[in-house]
């Protein structure tokens, strides 16, 4: 999609074909497109139905009410924050007490639409006309033009002193894919942090994958996860400097780094704990760890073991029924006599993959029961023997732990 053809689907015509195209299905497409260019531009038909792809791809972010309003390009869709994140964020800068926003990079308009929801006034800068013109036109669909003010130009070159606050979402993604040296960002991180130590509260989304020693020490880190998927780091500036932290959504329900040293490893114990992705992110597997009285199972994985259950928004806990070494037939004989139905395979420093070994243990299923098998290391080495607590009376949720 080009400037011209997205400027088609603002028009009565275009809109009207939107319309029409709403929900097409894939093996549609072609004879709706053919009968479709009988009456319209033919541009103008491909512009609607490929909109009209777009906007169902964006339902899982967005929500369905809002994308089947909105405007998208392809990168917009991908690179764009999910709703429930976007709107989270956008509650913490209120609560700071931020009443306007420079929304840089913005994107189609994401972010700027959840800040203007919770009463922010929003300047939106991107430098790509088209990205710019759908975020101008997100605005106006979701009647927010009154607080969002969409801006085409290079974010380098924006006075941003008269806004309260200054959040950054540079590009990580160029021509070969996603990019993962900082500073090829772009704009830099090296800008984007410049910026915020200039302002006096500042946001800059970052890939979850950032080293913590690039981390500024003026900076608050924030990992957000949202549904157990980590969605997306944030540096905060003029927070809470040095602050670490883990942000679960829905919720929210935030833990925070309180500088403990790595956890013990100890002995297998009943239950296995394997922490929320943001928690392994933001290094605060000890947190976890003290909170549970629990250790690691081996010193370079995070999964975390303890005697006692103990209910934790941030670890999912399986009770283990069974220990034995790798071994494929050993593993499908004892998921046989255990009338397992429903299989699931985790895994941490191991090679095998988990499908290829869904399929061998279980090829056919036993019955209705339902168990995971995670493959570990334990304390370094091969898990020797079966052992382990007697199985509960069911075996709904449990776990085994083997070696691989």
């Amino acid at each position: 999609m080009n400037d011209v053809s997205f400027a088609s689907l603002l028009t009565p015509e275009g809109r009207a074909l939107l319309d029409e195209v709403r929900g097409t299905e894939p093996a549609r497409e072609l004879a709706v497109a053919t009968r479709l260019r009988r009456e319209h531009p033919a541009e103008l038909v491909s512009a609607a139905l490929g909109q009209a792809r777009l906007r169902q791809r964006a339902a899982a972010k967005f929500g369905a009410e809002d994308a089947e309003r909105m405007f998208f390009t392809p990168n917009g869709v991908e690179q764009s924050t999910r709703t429930s994140v976007a709107t989270y964020r956008a509650e913490r800068f209120r609560a700071l007490g931020v009443r306007s926003v420079a929304d840089l990079c913005c994107g189609i308009g994401g972010d700027a639409i959840a800040l203007a929801r919770a009463g922010i006034r929003v300047l939106a800068v991107d430098r790509d006309p088209l990205t710019a013109a759908v975020a101008r036109a997100n605005a106006d669909a979701l009647g927010l033009t009154g607080l969002i003010e969409v801006r085409e130009a290079d974010v380098t070159e924006v006075d941003t002193t008269a806004y309260d606050a200054v959040f950054v979402d540079p590009a990580r993604r160029g021509g070969r894919g996603r990019i993962f040296d900082p500073e090829a960002y772009s704009p830099p991180l090296s800008w984007a942090i410049d910026t915020a130590l200039k302002a006096p509260l500042a946001a800059l989304k970052i890939a979850p994958g950032i080293p913590h020693e690039a981390i500024p020490a003026e900076a608050e880190a924030e990992w957000i996860s949202d549904g157990g998927d980590v969605k997306e780091a944030v540096l905060w500036f003029g927070t809470e400097p040095g602050l670490v932290r883990a942000t679960l959504l829905p919720g929210p329900r935030e833990l925070r780094g309180r500088g403990l040293p790595d956890p013990d490893v100890r002995p297998v114990g009943r239950y296995l704990y394997e922490p929320d992705g943001a928690v392994i992110r933001a290094h605060l597997v000890a947190e976890v760890a003290e909170d549970l009285d629990g250790g690691l199972l081996d010193e370079t994985i995070a999964y975390v073991t303890a005697d006692a259950l103990r209910p934790t928004p941030y670890a999912s806990a399986y009770e283990i029924t069974d220990r034995l070494p790798f071994n494929v037939k050993k593993l499908k004989a004892l998921l046989r006599e255990r009338e397992v139905g429903v299989l699931t395979v985790k895994k941490r420093g191991s090679a095998v993959e988990p499908e290829e070994l869904r399929r061998k243990a279980l090829p056919k299923p036993q019955g209705t029961n339902a168990v995971t098998v995670f493959l570990t290391r334990v304390a370094g080495g091969p898990n020797k023997g079966r052992g382990g607590p007697p199985p509960p009376p069911k075996l709904g949720g449990a776990a085994f732990v083997g070696a691989g």
